[in-house]
């Protein structure tokens, strides 16, 4: 209870941090760079990450304490994006965005008046986005420019509040722990005051791979199709788990924040040959070896029939409901090995693609309100 009443107590202090920060010194409208350079200057320094890593010797008292940690510097970490998320963004909502609603400056006459350039009141406010996902949105390597949300947080000109996290599953991001931070987000708002206008979601590719996955992959024979070399009835139930997530999350929306506009994203097709990251994975290649298929070309099929099921899901949803967009460009990339980082997750040129994806639909959806 008193860890519970010292986090909403913290929660309940960002919009104050907000209104502070929103009073640094300057005016004029400012680009994304610009506003996180002050915030960062309002705020104080993030405590220094402790080292992780494995200790020799471990007991399972040590693993269980190790744990314990892991998960507090993860909390550490989240609590810092919302502080700088909320520092900067009041600083663009107070002073405006450069480049939004303002119109190209005109060479004036000798003598004429200047017109002084709309201000912050006047102008169209940023976007206020979340994020919460998977590793799409969260990929853990920053030197490689990180997944789709820091790319498009870039080109929108505005900061995501990214909430996601690297290996994150649909049936636990709708669960009770992550749930109650969904319901939080909602019910409370942008930190910055004002409902959220888009939460980003990306989710359910972790959890029909990995592990799991050798209960729905038949043995090879090379007499069946791709559709079925799958176990029907078991994936099925896989998938009726991820969409269960998907629907509760809608539900929440409708029910806490119903002006919230909702975008899914679905999965490119992924190539199944056996690559991870940093002692990672990989996460479909092992299922195949050991059903025994025998080529990459045979199990690139089967991945592709999976990862349209999983898109005909999410589209469903997307035309059953109001306020959900969903994107869908399987086959954006080309299918080859140089298109992918690894068997899940798109090369330094793919997530560029999928960013710049996001960035048009917003501004599709916001043409007002997206530089």
């Amino acid at each position: 209870m008193a860890k519970k009443a010292r986090r909403s107590a913290a929660v309940s202090k960002a919009p104050s941090r907000a209104r502070n920060a929103a009073q640094v010194p300057g005016t004029g409208p400012v680009t994304l760079a610009q506003a996180q350079t002050l915030a960062r200057s309002f705020l104080p320094a993030a405590k220094k990450r402790a080292k992780v890593g494995p200790e020799s010797g471990a007991t399972p008292a040590t693993v269980g304490l190790e744990r314990k940690r892991l998960a507090l510097l993860r909390e550490r970490e989240q609590r810092q994006r919302i502080r700088e998320y909320s520092a900067t963004l009041a600083i663009m909502k107070q002073r405006g965005v450069k480049g939004l609603g303002q119109a190209p400056r005109k060479k004036a006459r000798k003598g004429a008046k200047v017109q002084a350039k709309p201000g912050p009141k006047s102008g169209p406010k940023p976007l206020q986005i979340f994020a919460e996902g998977d590793s799409w949105f969260d990929y853990p390597f920053p030197f490689f420019g990180g997944g789709i949300i820091p790319r498009l947080q870039e080109r929108l000109g505005v900061p995501i509040l990214n909430l996601a996290k690297a290996g994150d599953e649909v049936r636990y991001m709708l669960g009770v722990k992550e749930r109650a931070e969904l319901v939080e987000r909602f019910t409370l708002g942008c930190p910055a005051g004002g409902p959220w206008d888009v939460l980003l979601f990306s989710g359910g590719g972790n959890d029909i791979v990995d592990n799991p996955m050798a209960l729905w992959i038949r043995d090879f024979d090379p007499k069946l199709s791709p559709q079925q070399q799958i176990h029907q009835q078991r994936f099925e139930a896989a998938m009726a788990l991820v969409r269960a997530g998907y629907e509760d999350l809608i539900e929440l929306r409708d029910s806490l924040s119903p002006a919230t506009h909702l975008i899914f994203h679905c999965y490119d097709f992924a190539i199944p040959d056996g690559r991870g990251a940093c002692h990672l994975g990989p996460w479909l290649k092992p299922t195949f070896d050991l059903r025994g298929f025998p080529s990459l070309d045979a199990r690139f099929e089967v991945t592709k029939v999976m990862l349209r099921h999983f898109a005909a899901m999410l589209e469903g949803l997307g035309s059953s409901h109001s306020g959900v967009t969903v994107i869908s460009k399987q086959g954006k990339l080309e299918p080859k090995s140089s298109s992918w980082h690894n068997e899940l997750h798109p090369s330094d040129k793919g997530f560029n693609i999928f960013a710049s994806v996001f960035y048009s639909r917003l501004k599709a959806l916001f043409p007002e309100r997206v530089l």
